[in-house]
């Protein structure tokens, strides 16, 4: 039995997230899954290192799956690029040993998040950022960023409703890069909660544009109360990078 490790871009805009939805084919699980089937007529599930919302895009997302297939890498390789849909790309396959396992041995995640920053939307990017047209205050924004970094509970950063799980994380770094008008934020840590990049992004805005204070930041982290966090950002501006591992 091979366990075959598969590095894996997407554009999520069509789909319903990462996770197969019963007998939807709106999934990015759902649609790789069946191609394998194709492959090898095997039924087989892949292991996503996690799940990604509907309409987050990917450049580095990581799936592991287990086959008796004696097909080559590169054969198989050429099989995704032939029948899978374009905008999901296979770009890396890897023989591993058995006990791999994308989830459990995943040590971090790198996500970011596009802001389109400018009085006029852009016809082109409205797929892949999100619309700001107001002034944003970088300082403020980027002393937030460093009262994020470090390990925290982030519960009131997540869209968790009750869970018997540490909502412990630690972020190692936040970066903001302006490139033209796109304002490029990163995040790097352990761990993401239930949507949690989204509401740091929009924890980040509303301190940028003045509704919230960098100081509101401490009182999230001290209560755990999602609502005195900042708005949850749309998810087309969301990408997931890479994923960390030994």
């Amino acid at each position: 039995m091979r366990n075959i490790k598969m590095t894996i871009e997407y554009d999520g805009k069509r789909y319903q997230g990462w996770q197969r939805l019963g007998n939807s084919d709106k999934t990015i699980q759902g649609k790789i899954e069946n191609i394998i089937h194709q492959m090898t007529g095997e039924k087989i599930e892949i292991i996503g290192s996690g799940r990604t919302d509907a309409g987050t895009h990917a450049k580095g997302q990581v799936a592991n799956f287990k086959t008796e297939s004696t097909m080559s890498l590169n054969e198989m390789l050429d099989f995704f690029h032939q029948y899978l849909p374009q905008d999901i790309v296979v770009k890396q396959l890897d023989d591993m040993p058995e006990r791999f396992h994308s989830r459990y041995n995943a040590k971090g995640k790198k996500y970011s998040y596009n802001v389109w920053n400018h009085r006029i939307p852009s016809a082109f990017y409205k797929n892949y950022s999100m619309y700001v047209p107001e002034d944003l205050n970088i300082e403020k924004m980027e002393e937030a960023c460093k009262k994020l970094k470090g390990t925290h509970d982030f519960r009131g950063f997540s869209a968790l409703k009750k869970t018997k799980k540490s909502t412990t994380r630690t972020i190692s770094d936040i970066a903001i890069q302006r490139h033209g008008d796109i304002l490029q934020f990163t995040f790097v840590g352990d761990g993401f909660l239930h949507k949690m990049v989204r509401i740091m992004m929009g924890t980040l805005l509303d301190i940028g544009v003045g509704r919230l204070t960098v100081e509101d930041i401490d009182n999230v982290f001290e209560t755990g109360i999602r609502s005195q966090a900042g708005d949850t950002v749309p998810a087309q501006g969301l990408f997931l990078d890479e994923v960390f591992y030994k």
